[in-house]
């Protein structure tokens, strides 16, 4: 397994609320950094937030020795050779530790960039972006002239100057736009915290549509842990958060992700439906699995619950559904990346080996595209 901690405001015991929100400095995110490389976590999701990801992680490296990281870009918010001018460089400062989220977002989120283009299109503009990316990255000269981007002999020195591979590229997003771009151009296929039967049928869909490209994808999610020491105590703590869940956090949460056209950020709202019950069990949807946080957190909001020897269950519920891939935390961060790591991480088989890019020829793909795309206009 691939298990991966979380690096991003805000945080805190409860951080919905400003009297459980922790200050998020850069000393709180060095020793964040320290400790996850220090545990054994594969790495961390630097995921969009407050802070820039990209300065974030560059200014955490010194910090780490072996931990990789996850850092989110935007399709089309910087141009492509760019793009792989960063990675190419973090490659080589990092010895190869690199890993890239690709997040399309929604319109809201790239509405406040500058980017307004429907949903859809998102993903069409996307796959122009990365079939540039993964031929400069390939070290190649690259020439084109698109509906979306236009570069003039762009070509990267680094790759062929000091031996780097490039960065492997993970993505999420439910859609069937969404599923063909994974499905052509990712190595690794993203979820929200959706059930473990939910997630087979997910990456069934995702591994067919993968054939067509005669290609293979890993397959991860991200979950927030309860982890305590027996599965009453575990639900207690959940009880506590639930308890600090008050009308006016959930109402504001439940506006912010209103209107949204992200498929993803549907289906985590429709687990609780943007109400409290009185119970928190009536959000248990599936066992030890926990929708409640989705009522005050964005993105993803299923937490599982429960004892070590649960928690340990349930990821083995999902691997067998075909995910070997685990984006996890804990609130506060700090306190229980250590409580997991001492828990249940030994018992796990964490891969802590420096990741491979796959390698692949772009170039049939990429001309066959810019073909259809000149006969059509």
């Amino acid at each position: 397994m691939n298990i991966l901690w979380y690096m991003c405001a805000p945080d805190g015991a409860y951080p919905w609320n400003p009297k459980g929100s922790r200050t998020m400095d850069y000393s709180y995110f060095q020793q964040l950094a320290k400790a996850y490389d220090r545990l054994g976590f594969t790495g961390a999701l630097f995921a969009t937030g407050a802070h820039d990801v990209w300065v974030l992680a560059a200014a955490l490296l010194p910090q780490t020795e072996r931990m990789r990281f996850l850092v989110a870009i935007h399709p089309g918010l910087i141009a492509p050779t760019l793009l792989a001018k960063m990675a190419a460089t973090f490659q080589e400062f990092s010895r190869g530790r690199l890993l890239i989220n690709v997040v399309s977002g929604d319109a809201k989120m790239m509405g406040a960039y500058g980017m307004k283009l429907p949903h859809d299109e998102r993903y069409t503009m996307a796959d122009e972006y990365l079939s540039i990316w993964h031929r400069l990255m390939a070290g190649e000269s690259v020439t084109y002239d698109g509906k979306y981007f236009s570069v003039e002999g762009a070509k990267l020195a680094l790759p062929a100057g000091a031996g780097i591979e490039a960065p492997p590229l993970w993505f999420g997003g439910s859609s069937g736009p969404a599923i063909d771009v994974a499905a052509k151009h990712t190595d690794t296929y993203l979820s929200w915290g959706e059930t473990p039967e939910q997630i087979k049928g997910k990456v069934d869909q995702v591994k067919e549509r993968a054939k067509h490209y005669g290609r293979e994808l890993s397959y991860g999610i991200r979950l927030y842990v309860i982890v305590r020491e027996t599965d009453a105590e575990a639900w207690e703590a959940a009880s506590w958060l639930y308890d600090r869940m008050d009308d006016a956090a959930i109402a504001g949460n439940q506006r912010f992700v209103s209107n949204t056209d992200s498929v993803g950020q549907k289906r985590m709202s429709e687990m609780h439906g943007g109400t409290k019950p009185g119970n928190l069990r009536d959000l248990e949807v599936a066992p030890n699995l926990w929708a409640g946080i989705g009522l005050v957190r964005p993105g993803p909001g299923t937490a599982i619950v429960g004892s070590p020897d649960t928690v340990i269950r349930t990821l083995e519920a999902y691997q067998a559904a075909g995910v070997d891939t685990f984006i996890l935390s804990g609130m506060p961060l700090l306190e229980e990346a250590y409580r997991f790591a001492e828990t249940v991480l030994p018992r796990l088989p964490v891969n802590t080996e420096l990741p491979k890019a796959k390698s692949y020829t772009w170039s049939t793909l990429f001309d066959r595209d810019l073909t259809a795309q000149k006969a059509a206009g």
